[in-house]
């Protein structure tokens, strides 16, 4: 028997936001833009049809092979690893439906397609109906959570203090590192600046997280795991058994609300404790523990794994689900 063939990776380039949003738009400047591809023949699957259409005369090289995929049901790894062979693609590119939830792709992805960039857009004259409507404002932070930078398109409808507040509140509710921008209709754009100051000292000897920030915590030590690499921590949490915490461990965590009460979820990281099967489930715990940045199977890769240096009962606080921002 021969070795076995390793599998190329393949890498996905996410534009994601409603319809009219200009993700159309944004996604054909990068396949025109001479920079982004060395001419690798790539796979361009468009999820829902807008008004804009692509031009693929202009595309910096030859090779595109643009699939209209508007049926969730081709969704399926076997589908997109048949269209990428058939492509010969040595990337992807994918403008995503934005009333679909990223997770149905994410539990879709081909093993050796890995996401390296999400980029989201907004239309500035319909973001903040759609921050202050529930159903819309979870598919918006569900986007938000995972992309490196988000673009209001026609910023001049939100060209002013308190929409750039609340734009920013909104992102920040999903994300504490995704860039916001602003791009106006003659072409400039301006970049979001308000700051985002920690409610905690990051320096102490130990970090003491009030009860009402778990959820500022937990987002920026997910998004920056290394930062607190090292550290000790001192939460408030509930403690949840459960055999994806590995070995001698369990999740300190809390319940979180990203936007309603329909989408109110467990958050936590795996924590070993020799302690572990004397707690019980759902009781409060004060937990001091140190953060290790290393392979856990519940990320299947690395992330944020805790070892606890004392776990003391405690009392249920007067919020007991906490938020993002």
């Amino acid at each position: 028997m021969g070795p076995t063939k390793e599998v190329e990776e393949i890498p996905v380039y996410m534009f994601m936001g409603f319809l009219e949003s200009g993700k159309t738009t944004f996604a054909n400047e990068t396949l025109i833009d001479r920079g982004f591809t060395e001419g690798e023949p790539t796979l361009l699957l468009v999820c829902e049809e807008g008004e804009e259409e692509y031009n693929e005369k202009k595309f910096a090289f030859p090779g595109v092979t643009l699939y209209n995929l508007e049926d969730k049901a081709e969704l399926n790894p076997q589908n997109l690893a048949k269209l990428a062979k058939e492509a010969d693609a040595g990337r992807v590119v994918i403008e995503y439906n934005g009333m679909w939830l990223l997770q149905d792709l994410a539990n879709n992805l081909p093993e050796n397609w890995i996401v390296y960039q999400c980029i989201a857009t907004a239309d500035g004259t319909t973001a903040l109906t759609y921050a202050r409507d529930n159903s819309m404002r979870s598919l918006l932070l569900d986007k938000i959570a995972r992309s490196e930078l988000i673009v209001f398109n026609r910023a001049e409808a939100v060209n002013n203090d308190a929409a750039r507040q609340e734009l920013h509140k909104l992102v920040r509710q999903a994300s504490r590192k995704c860039d916001i921008a602003y791009e106006f209709k003659d072409g400039s754009v301006a970049y979001d600046d308000i700051p985002d100051p920690l409610p905690f000292d990051i320096n102490a000897p130990v970090i003491d997280i009030p009860d009402d920030d778990y959820g500022i915590w937990y987002m920026d030590c997910q998004d920056e795991p290394q930062k607190y690499a090292g550290k000790t921590v001192k939460f408030l949490a509930q403690v949840c058994q459960t055999n994806r915490a590995g070995k001698n461990s369990f999740v300190p965590g809390r319940f979180a609300m990203t936007c309603c009460v329909q989408d109110i979820q467990f958050v936590g990281f795996p924590c070993s404790y020799d302690g572990y099967k004397a707690l019980e489930q759902r009781a409060w715990v004060k937990v001091t523990a140190k953060v290790g940045y290393k392979f856990h199977n519940i990320y299947r890769g690395k992330g944020p794994v805790l070892t606890a240096l004392s776990v003391e009962p405690a009392e249920k606080p007067l919020n007991d689900v906490v938020t993002f921002s």
